[in-house]
């Protein structure tokens, strides 16, 4: 799936004249060294914001501090600032943001082990969703990767 559809995300962006950056946190950068893997990424992938502590999402993806303590750094609120905040950082039309629970630890009956908000700005719009997928931590990484850039192509068809 990776090998068709990023190359497409590629072209939708160029001939859209669009620029995208990633804001992860569960994934680790994962989406970002996937979308750099095809050559001529360049010509549309800005750069990414891996913000794994509170901190960063905070002081370079301006995440309020107050979504975070209210909803925490797993939540829809969260992910959609960090996917506004990366496009505003990095100055791109396009952000995409991941913060979930990879495990195998930090699961709570509310935000279970699988559990990954993901988030998407495109052109002034944002967009967020949960998702809850099985397996272990390389598992649910592979699965968000997957899942994110599936949604993605999804979203810039229709802009």
């Amino acid at each position: 799936m990776i090998k068709n559809i990023v190359p497409s995300i590629g072209k939708i962006l160029i001939d859209k004249g669009w620029t995208m950056s990633t804001a992860e946190s569960c994934t680790g950068g994962l989406v970002a060294a996937t979308l750099t893997d095809f050559s001529g990424s360049s010509a549309w992938f800005s750069g990414a914001v891996v913000a794994y502590s509170n901190e960063v999402k905070m002081s370079l993806l301006h995440v309020p501090e107050t979504a975070i303590i209210k909803y925490g750094a797993v939540s829809e609120e969260t992910v959609r600032a960090m996917a506004e905040g990366v496009c505003k950082t990095l100055n791109v039309d396009v952000g995409v943001s991941l913060s979930g629970i990879a495990g195998p630890t930090g699961g709570t009956v509310d935000k279970p082990v699988g559990t990954v908000w993901m988030g998407w700005h495109i052109s002034g719009k944002t967009y967020a969703e949960k998702f809850i997928f099985d397996g272990d931590r390389k598992s649910v990484k592979d699965q968000s990767l997957q899942t994110v850039l599936a949604k993605l192509h999804q979203f810039l068809e229709k802009s």
